[in-house]
């Protein structure tokens, strides 16, 4: 996976990583941030919802969250690459 030239330019020294990930997850990164003039860019919920790996509108498509809830939600959850490894690797009892 090489990214091409507006992958390099959006995503800077992280172009790499975001296109393999859209390889592995067969989604395309959506923005990384929410732009606001009062607060300055934040993360965007959809965003750290695609980093986990989770399905699209896992969290996202709970439109009585606010994105600030949509990302404590987040935050609070695990990674299902993760949680996968864990169990798998649990010696059986």
């Amino acid at each position: 996976m090489v990214p091409d030239r507006r992958t390099v330019q959006r995503w800077g020294r992280y172009a790499d990583a975001i296109t393999r990930w859209e390889h592995i997850t067969g989604c395309p990164a959506p923005a990384p941030a929410l732009l606001n003039d009062a607060d300055g860019p934040r993360p965007a919920p959809a965003f750290v919802e695609w980093l986990m790996g989770l399905p699209t509108g896992w969290v996202t498509d709970f439109h009585e969250l606010t994105p600030n809830q949509q990302i404590t939600a987040l935050g609070n959850g695990v990674l299902p690459l993760q949680a996968t490894f864990a169990l798998v690797s649990l010696p059986d009892l």
